[in-house]
């Protein structure tokens, strides 16, 4: 069984932003998923495996079942990127998607709608378009049956607590 992800497991993004504040998503990375993996099943007993398939970007995360003597695989398709690297976007897209096949973070689906007023971060102006630089972090998640239940964040730049969610 897949286990809880962990505060420092989650990564908030700033997801729309306007002069009265910002709202954050909660993800997780790649990486987590390849290191929940290796913890629930050992280095040796999982594998991934990228295909294209008419055009889109496919991952197959297989774990090996040692009772069946078979592995067992899971797929999902990824997007593409909208920053950086668009090709290594979605074949990270794919596996994190592929991940959530197998229980990995599936608790981010339950997240509150989280708002970050503006007298809580540093909101800029340029253009007439808005903008953050300040950094978010989850500083206490509580999960119950793979809900969010609780869930507390902080703005980095200000060491301040800024949304506090309770079910």
């Amino acid at each position: 069984m897949i286990r809880d992800l962990k505060e420092n497991e989650i990564e908030c993004k700033v997801s729309t932003i306007n002069e009265k504040g910002c709202s954050l998503l909660l993800y997780k990375t790649a990486r987590t998923d390849m290191a929940i993996l290796d913890e629930t099943y050992g280095e040796m007993n999982w594998q991934c495996e990228y295909e294209e398939v008419k055009g889109n970007m496919y991952c197959t995360i297989s774990v090996y079942d040692s009772e069946k003597k078979e592995w067992v695989s899971k797929q999902d398709c990824g997007v593409e990127s909208a920053f950086g690297d668009k090709e290594k976007g979605e074949a990270s897209d794919a596996f994190k998607r592929a991940g959530f096949k197998w229980g990995i973070g599936v608790e981010l689906y339950t997240s509150p709608f989280i708002w970050i007023t503006s007298d809580k971060c540093k909101i800029v102006s340029k253009n007439g378009k808005y903008a953050t630089y300040d950094k978010f972090i989850v500083e206490k998640i509580k999960i119950e049956n793979k809900e969010i239940t609780g869930l507390a964040i902080i703005n980095l730049s200000t060491k301040e607590r800024v949304f506090v969610y309770t079910k």
